[in-house]
């Protein structure tokens, strides 16, 4: 995996996990466009415009047993390619033609998650390597699954 991959699938749901997925998307301050979350208190906001996730992960806990699948996490995008150890707050990707997001945190698992584990364990997404990570949105655009995504970025700001 290099520092190149491309969006596999774009998801959104009108609040709550597994958020489906769509073709294609407009990113915005302030999340994807259509995409709504059901608890406030934890998701969304300027530091949670976006939450990703990597296919690879996805499909290393499949081979696991886990019956996850793209988009079941509540991630906006599932993204393939990337080395996903690279991920930490700062870095900067940019998605498409236009888009630009920017690393925050580690998304915190959520028990609305232990169906997509065998063992219920929804914490297995909070291991090294494992986890969902939070973005912001620096620079809006028009995403499609199969876009090509860079790292711009990899040094924390």
């Amino acid at each position: 995996m290099t520092r190149r991959g491309f969006v596999h699938q774009i998801n959104t749901s009108r609040g709550g996990v597994p958020k489906l997925p769509v073709p294609a998307a407009r990113l915005e301050v302030g999340g994807v466009v259509g995409d709504e979350q059901a608890d406030h208190k934890h998701h969304g906001g300027p530091d949670q415009d976006l939450c990703l996730y990597s296919l690879e992960v996805i499909e290393m806990l499949r081979a696991e047993g886990h019956p996850i699948a793209a988009g079941s996490a509540g991630e906006n995008l599932t993204l393939t390619g990337l080395d996903w150890s690279l991920m930490r707050p700062g870095l900067r990707i940019r998605i498409g033609a236009d888009a630009v997001a920017e690393v925050t945190w580690p998304a915190t698992p959520c028990a609305k998650n232990a169906r997509w584990f065998a063992d219920r364990d929804f914490t297995r997404m909070s291991h090294p390597g494992s986890s969902r990570w939070y973005a912001r949105v620096l620079a809006p655009g028009d995403v499609a699954a199969g876009d090509p995504i860079e790292i711009e970025d990899a040094s924390p700001r």
